[in-house]
């Protein structure tokens, strides 16, 4: 089989379960993901059904873009449940304060809840973090509305989706039992930590928080529709693998190849094979 490094970016995603849509600039990834969630939303409002999605804090973009469409078309949110995928924890396992410039929760209220019209908005009540304390609520929420509608957020540097890391080197994990982790506290990598400190923190790695709490794959996979967001040119890596290499936990998103509705968005610049040829081993 041909290394994923050697496919041409016209080929990414021939053959695989896994949708491509690629974009030559990352704000058409927003816009398009914000169309996706707003269209579920819609037809779920149409139908009077609630709507229940896993929600990232990051990336950022498609808020701005899905808050300006809600208050433009007045679309309702009130009928809406938003489960954020993670939040970061200190040492004690607790929630940053809302107030610390990295605490997702007080994120979600600056770039989203507080843009949006309030007869429009997320009710307060359904505005859902996962709690240290309380894991399993999370499922709790999922079962008791009998489904989950959408999942989206952004993949991480090494193919992790919400803060679900891949297993260490020495731990023993097969497919199916990573599959099945459900929301939990865990340590977050050395590999996300450095990524999330050059992107947020001017790459003081000592900034990023060792802690977080994170929604499982086990309720990822309950999901509907999975996207997947990719807009960043150090997505080339985990791209391939996730779309061409292995189904493997040591790459996460890569499990999603055996979900039945999952799309990644993409920048063209993403698709550029990572490594130069002549540095590709065929082992």
């Amino acid at each position: 089989m041909e290394h994923y490094n050697l496919i041409k970016p016209e080929d990414l995603g021939k053959g695989s379960t896994i949708k491509l849509d690629v974009s030559i600039a990352e704000v058409d990834i927003y816009w398009k993901v914000a169309i996706e969630v707003l269209t579920v939303i819609a037809e779920n409002n149409k139908k009077g059904e609630p709507t229940v999605m896993v929600v990232p804090y990051g990336p950022l973009g498609p808020y701005f873009r899905l808050a300006e469409l809600v208050n433009k078309y007045r679309i309702s949110l009130k009928n809406c449940v938003f489960i954020n995928m993670d939040e970061y924890l200190k040492d004690d396992k607790t929630y940053l304060d809302k107030t610390d410039a990295l605490s997702f929760r007080g994120g979600m209220d600056r770039i989203f809840y507080n843009v949006v019209d309030e007869e429009l908005n997320v009710l307060p009540e359904n505005r859902i973090f996962p709690d240290p304390e309380h894991p399993e609520k999370v499922m709790e929420i999922i079962e008791k509305y009998g489904k989950l509608d959408m999942v989206f957020g952004g993949v991480g540097i090494n193919g992790h989706y919400a803060f679900n890391e891949p297993p260490e080197a020495d731990e023993i994990c097969d497919n199916e039992e990573f599959a099945n982790r459900p929301t939990r506290v865990l340590k977050i990598s050395r590999e996300t930590r450095t990524i999330n400190a050059y992107m947020n923190c001017g790459a003081d790695l000592n900034a990023i928080p060792e802690y977080c709490i994170t929604v499982g794959m086990k309720e990822m996979m309950m999901a509907k529709k999975v996207i997947m967001i990719m807009p960043r040119d150090w997505n080339a890596g985990a791209l391939r693998k996730i779309l061409h290499g292995e189904i493997t936990a040591k790459v996460p998103c890569s499990l999603f190849r055996n979900h039945k509705d999952a799309t990644i968005y993409t920048l063209t610049e993403a698709t550029k094979c990572p490594i130069p040829e002549i540095r590709v081993y065929n082992k």
